[in-house]
């Protein structure tokens, strides 16, 4: 009974919030810059709307929907399974996940690294620990270190299943708080090696990526990632309970992917959805 009053509370006081103009947001560190902005736009055209962003991370924002304790999830992954059942399990319902921006996940290093491009493959294995020494693909003669995300980032767990096939990261990587983190270590590193959303690039390099040996190198940018050349692409979501996905909630959600906010997706420096997948 007191779990069943519990959640009562919490989904009235979730209508409450929206019903009074006040949107809270939390989730993905890769997207707070992102976040951040669409929510001082949007609160500068409807200026009885206050929208409160935090991250903490994709998963840290999926804990945060499943209590009440956030209207909106950014997650830079896509929603995992076992989170669909627990959420299911609670509310009877999927949350409904909209595609938001694209980002061209960027691998980054110090501008005096004379590397300029790797493979996914030597990408692996640097990140897994058996490529141990820049001269091993063509660098300087001097150890790699590695530095990552937390294991409740999204973008940590986006790079270890698409770049890293699943392993662990070398023991020895860096952990840092988020990509802005990442990119200032790495910029004052000349031995660094680090990855994050393309917003982020400022004061570091980032390399061209080569799927194998034999493809060209490529860069990420708006054309390249649109067309999925670039090979380390994924899209940036929002996920919201269903019963939530009304009035203020679903204005602002509208607007995010409207022209208007899509124009402020380019210029924080991820890629506009494509027009056809703007809609649920």
């Amino acid at each position: 009974m007191k779990k069943t009053i519990l959640s009562l509370s919490l989904a009235a006081l979730a209508a409450l919030s929206a019903s009074a103009g006040s949107i809270t947001v939390k989730g993905s560190d890769t997207m707070v810059i992102l976040a951040q902005k669409w929510a001082e736009v949007y609160m500068g055209r409807h200026p009885e709307t206050k929208i409160q962003v935090t991250g903490g991370g994709s998963g840290t924002g999926f804990a945060a929907l499943l209590t009440g304790a956030t209207d909106l999830c950014n997650a830079s992954r896509k929603i995992k399974a076992k989170e669909v059942g627990t959420f299911a399990e609670k509310f009877k319902i999927r949350p409904t996940e909209y595609k938001v921006a694209v980002d061209g996940l960027s691998v980054y290093v110090s501008a005096d690294n004379k590397v300029e491009e790797l493979t996914l493959e030597q990408l692996e294995l640097i990140f897994t620990g058996k490529i141990k020494n820049w001269k091993e693909v063509g660098g300087a003669d001097l150890p790699i270190t590695v530095y990552s995300r937390e294991n409740s980032s999204g973008t940590y767990e986006f790079f270890k299943e698409h770049v890293l096939k699943g392993k662990d990261f070398v023991a020895s990587a860096q952990t840092m708080p988020g990509t802005a983190a990442v990119l200032q270590a790495v910029a004052k590193d000349s031995k660094g090696i680090g990855y994050g959303g393309a917003a982020y690039g400022a004061g570091a390099k980032h390399l061209r990526v080569k799927k194998d040996d034999a493809s060209p190198a490529v860069e990420p940018n708006e054309e390249t990632v649109l067309s999925q050349k670039y090979p380390i692409w994924r899209y940036l979501y929002v996920y919201v309970n269903p019963a939530q996905d009304k009035g203020e909630i679903a204005s602002y959600l509208n607007w995010i992917r409207s022209d208007e906010g899509q124009a402020i997706v380019k210029d924080i420096g991820y890629y506009p959805i494509p027009a056809n997948l703007r809609e649920k």
